[in-house]
């Protein structure tokens, strides 16, 4: 049973939750940019995390070729199936021969297909993350193409196919946001006329984003008081260095296991997926927390989470 990919839309390659047992090796997690959309397709489709189609900007145009349940989540790529308006955060039946055909994102960056039972392709270090790089884990580890079979499960209707959600109050598709940071291990290092640029002016994210790390500008560069030799350390989804030319840049999905420039902040969990939704030339204006704060804002969000997946297996 398979799904043809008779259009590959934008960096459209499948992903999981990540490749997160293998960073002391070196090898990069990967994994979906926007986890929490995510994680609400695989919630919608009662499943453990599989294997889903993750696209940027342009969506990519499919023919399933068995009887299908799918799900789209993330930002709106105006589905149509088969013609028609598709719905988004629901479990949808696709029959036989059904083709469903995503466009470009008009607010938001991500979106995401869920198919019922996963796409089935090998895992790759515990994951079926596609890292593009290496060539490793998702469909031959490389972006999705057009003509590109993949193998998927055949379904039926699924009971409580009416079931939806309505994410306002976890997703974000701003492209004018506030993203909350914590202070970064370099922070106190950093002049005070950088650390007031990073909480009091706003940056544009540029052309130069992918999925590797958002490269920003600002109305100051920002410096630390001194040069100093740093070793490289560990960083992670959402750390925030600094190069030597003074403009931020934040990491993301395919980030590096370590770095060695300076880090002025990093952004907390909850904010990573209204961050993975940003386009090219968005704007960002980022306010300080405290660590604690940042640890009771994802606890409330996990429990919200949790309490919506207990309400869907209802």
């Amino acid at each position: 049973m398979t799904m043809t990919i008779l259009k590959p839309g934008l960096l459209t390659t499948v992903q999981d939750s990540g490749r997160r047992e293998s960073q002391q090796y070196g090898v990069i997690v990967s994994g979906a940019m926007d986890a929490t959309s995510y994680r609400l397709g695989e919630m919608l489709l009662q499943q453990e995390p599989s294997a889903a189609i993750e696209f940027t900007l342009i969506g990519p145009t499919v023919q399933f070729n068995c009887d299908t349940v799918f799900c789209l989540t993330g930002a709106d790529f105006h589905p149509l199936l088969n013609g028609t308006v598709c719905a988004m955060w629901k479990p949808v039946f696709a029959s036989a021969g059904s083709i469903l055909k995503l466009q470009s994102s008009r607010n938001g960056a991500r979106g995401y297909l869920h198919i019922k039972g996963g796409i089935q392709v090998e895992k790759t270090l515990g994951s079926y993350s596609t890292y593009i790089r290496a060539g490793i884990g998702g469909y031959k580890g490389r972006p999705l193409q057009m003509g590109d079979v993949l193998p998927i499960s055949e379904s039926g209707t699924v009971q409580k196919i009416n079931r939806a959600i309505h994410p306002k109050d976890l997703i974000s598709t701003s492209q004018n946001v506030v993203i909350r940071v914590v202070k970064g291990t370099e922070y106190e290092r950093f002049t005070d006329e950088s650390k007031d640029a990073l909480l009091n002016t706003t940056f544009t994210v540029t052309k130069d984003a992918d999925r590797m790390g958002y490269r920003l500008e600002g109305e100051h560069r920002l410096f630390t008081t001194k040069k100093f030799d740093l070793l490289s350390e560990a960083v992670t989804f959402g750390t925030i260095q600094v190069p030597p030319g003074g403009h931020p840049i934040i990491l993301m999905a395919d980030r590096q296991t370590t770095g060695g420039y300076p880090k002025i902040a990093q952004v907390i969990s909850v904010d990573l997926p209204k961050l993975a939704q940003l386009q090219p030339f968005a704007k960002i204006r980022f306010e300080l927390v405290t660590l604690e704060e940042a640890q009771e804002l994802i606890i409330k969000q996990e429990n919200k989470l949790r309490l919506l997946e207990m309400m869907l297996k209802r």
